[in-house]
């Protein structure tokens, strides 16, 4: 039995600071890599958490994630485990999984977080709001914006929340 994988068209570069960037339930998440430009083998994004963010718990009925964390520390929900992730350490979640996330520190958390196949990062571009290097965090009361929409689309990505 073999295994085939779709090929990206093309060998894609985003250099630092480039992507589009949203804010999503007080998070901002910059999208490096997509469905489109990947042919749909992933999606990659740059989280940044600050302090008590994180979404609410979800399941992907289709794409597994997986979480690097590169500064900070987060209390992560895989299935009935909670677990403390901190710098330096991954989290594979396969799709069908109950999971979220919470920045529980005092400082901001920076991660990477892949969705394989790609298509769910595209939900972050239609929930959230514009994050560019100048645009401030959204007031509190955004959060509760985002949950409303997000509410609104998630099926379309094949995600539930509970």
């Amino acid at each position: 039995m073999s295994f085939s994988h779709p090929r990206a068209p093309r060998a894609i570069y985003v250099p630092p600071g480039a992507g589009l960037s949203r804010w999503v339930f007080g998070d901002r998440y910059t999208i490096k890599a997509d469905v489109h430009s990947t042919n749909g083998a992933l999606g990659l994004m740059e989280g940044i958490v600050p302090p008590g963010g994180g979404p609410p718990p979800h399941i992907h009925h289709k794409e597994d994630e997986a979480f690097y964390l590169l500064e900070g520390e987060l209390e992560l929900l895989n299935g009935d485990r909670k677990l403390t992730a901190e710098a330096g350490s991954f989290v594979f979640v396969p799709h069908g999984t109950v999971h979220g996330f919470k920045n529980v520190s005092d400082q901001p958390c920076k991660m990477l977080i892949m969705f394989l196949p790609g298509g769910v990062e595209q939900f972050f571009a239609e929930v959230g709001t514009p994050a560019d290097e100048d645009t401030p965090p959204p007031p509190p009361e955004q959060y509760e914006n985002d949950v409303a929409n997000a509410m609104r689309i998630v099926e379309k990505y094949g995600a539930t929340y509970v």
